[in-house]
């Protein structure tokens, strides 16, 4: 048994000095070691099981007791890499070669570890994997020697029910205890050969409470019912959508930012439809583009088309025009015969433009609302009825969004749209031609071939499926997004409203990701009804704290906290002059 004095890296105290933070002593032992008052035992992992999933590691991680997982992985060069797999080849070959000499019967295992060392072989040629050493430790740590003893005996039960063999470090404590410490030194140096994709599956960011995905995604926090972290990649699920659901002040902008912001990192696209102008700094951060319809010079013209549209365009634009018209007109709807004289007023306006079917007429400006309402006052007394009703959009006080052609392109990898200086009567409207121009993008470019991830958000989400039409509008969009590599990520405060329309549950029940904040207790029955939560998921949304969360995938149900990085993401993702979250 040896003692070692206390001291810290570069330079030795002098006598009495107190060095902060460091153990009294480290007393070392054949099978442990005791630094402080505490003691601990070192477990390297010498065996594998043949095949895993991703995550396989997370039951050790989440081992209630003190247990430190320490994984140290260093590249093997490509070409010293090929050197060894063609002399384990020649191994095997010479093996099976001498078995066969010698009459005996073929090895399965023997087999199959050559068949895998010339896959990795032939994986390994064209680039497709690399070749990792990589080395697994288990540190034990207890307050007294006999609940060490009880300790590692639960931990190697728990890595033999993993198929995982596992060794003491005997009279090698010491480095296993520094092994297991955050420096990046392999004192041990005992390990395996990892390909990529056994390495990957190693990955331990995931959760138990949620299926398998491909051990990529995005950090949505800390789970609070294990030591772990909840990672969910939303491009992994049978759809791309996303709902958050939370009354005013929750969080739920915070998360859903955050959300953002990390799919940003991931090369994916995104447009948000911003009511309140909380994603605008997160914008400006990160190079964004930020259209503000409703400040004076800014206009989206609904009768844009464009080349790429397809061969139909002129129809549907024609047709869009009806739901344009009936949601500008609000409740009093537009009736069979002003629908007619409308279609026949558009097709007229984009005639006198010279735009025909003919695709290559698309390119000539596009006529204005004005032109439309100009052809309506011409088409009978229907049409002139519906041209008084268009009077206020096209030369009174809300012209201003519709008086000329679309000001602003949309181009970048983050779009927003901050919809805050529209006057209230002209938000559903206006967020529905938004999201018309965002449809028109993702669909045109994935028809030219351009296959990107792409993100729609839209915040506050009840201005949206409040208006009828408009709603089904939404609703469409979340039927065919994932068609487009695109996913709709819908934010609303409004749960139990939301969820009393078929618009609102059938955009919430095509949504594969589903994230719960804190409920109101008036919209708690809504909610567990329409998610199927259990009495404790109710509980816990009735109560939990601001930022805690269940996001719920299926069948499958995890609680975390969101957590953002102190020193950039939360000051980008925090929302105004709201303070910190404890």
């Amino acid at each position: 048994m040896s003692f070692l004095s206390r001291r810290r890296s570069g330079a030795v105290p002098e006598p009495g000095t107190v060095v902060p933070g460091a153990p009294d002593a480290v007393e070392v032992g054949a099978r442990s070691v005791r630094v402080g008052d505490g003691c601990s035992t070192t477990l390297a992992v010498t065996g594998y099981p043949a095949e895993v999933g991703p995550g396989w590691l997370e039951p050790l991680l989440s081992y209630p007791g003190r247990v430190d997982v320490s994984l140290h992985i260093e590249p093997v060069p490509p070409v010293i890499a090929s050197q060894r797999l063609r002399k384990q080849r020649s191994r095997f070959e010479a093996s099976r070669r001498h078995d066969a000499g010698k009459g005996r019967l073929d090895d399965p295992e023997l087999d199959a570890a050559a068949a895998d060392a010339a896959d990795l072989a032939s994986r390994l040629a064209r680039g497709e994997s690399r070749l990792f050493r990589f080395g697994l430790y288990l540190t034990v740590h207890a307050d007294s020697e006999p609940e060490l003893a009880d300790r590692v005996t639960e931990v190697r039960a728990l890595a033999a029910s993993l198929l995982l063999d596992v060794a003491p470090a005997t009279w090698r404590q010491l480095q296993g205890w520094i092994t297991s410490l955050p420096l990046a030194f392999d004192a041990l140096g005992m390990k395996r050969v990892f390909d990529t994709d056994a390495l990957a599956a190693v990955f331990p960011f995931t959760s138990p409470d949620l299926p398998s995905t491909t051990g990529a995604g995005v950090l949505y926090g800390l789970n609070l019912h294990s030591p772990g972290v909840v990672v969910w990649d939303r491009w992994a699920q049978p759809n791309y959508n996303s709902v958050i659901l939370a009354r005013s002040g929750e969080g739920k902008s915070y998360l859903a930012k955050l959300d953002l912001l990390r799919n940003l990192y991931q090369g994916v696209e995104a447009f948000v439809i911003d009511p309140e102008d909380e994603y605008v700094r997160l914008a400006e951060a990160v190079g964004g583009t930020i259209i503000r319809p409703g400040v004076p010079g800014v206009r989206i013209n609904p009768l844009d088309l464009s080349p790429g549209d397809g061969d139909d365009a002129l129809v549907r634009r024609a047709l869009f025009m009806q739901t344009f018209v009936s949601v500008l007109t609000g409740r009093a709807g537009v009736s069979p015969e002003e629908a007619a004289a409308l279609d026949v007023a558009v097709l007229a306006a984009y005639r006198a433009k010279g735009i025909t079917t003919d695709r290559r007429t698309w390119r000539r400006p596009a006529p204005l609302l004005a032109d439309v309402a100009a052809a309506l006052d011409k088409s009978g007394d229907a049409g002139r009825v519906l041209a008084a009703r268009l009077y206020p959009y096209v030369a009174g006080s809300f012209k201003g969004l519709f008086d000329g052609p679309t000001s602003n392109a949309a181009t970048g990898h983050l779009v927003v749209y901050a919809i805050k200086d529209l006057p209230e009567e002209l938000k559903p409207i206006g967020t529905l031609l938004i999201l018309d121009a965002i449809w028109r993008t993702v669909s045109t470019s994935h028809h030219a071939g351009t296959r990107r991830k792409r993100l729609v958000l839209v915040d506050e989400a009840w201005l949206m499926l409040r208006a009828g039409l408009g709603a089904q509008f939404l609703f469409r969009l979340a039927k065919s997004a994932r068609k487009y590599e695109a996913g709709l990520g819908v934010i609303t405060q409004d749960a139990a409203d939301v969820l009393a329309t078929d618009v609102g549950r059938a955009v919430v029940s095509n949504a594969a990701t589903q994230v719960l904040l804190r409920q109101a207790p008036q919209a708690i029955d809504a909610v567990t009804e329409a998610f199927g939560l259990t009495d404790g998921e109710r509980a816990f949304l009735l109560c939990c704290s601001r930022g805690d969360a269940l996001l719920a995938a299926g069948t499958s149900r995890v609680a975390f906290r969101s957590i953002a990085s102190d020193d950039v993401e939360h000051d980008l993702v925090i929302t105004g002059s709201v303070q910190a979250r404890s």
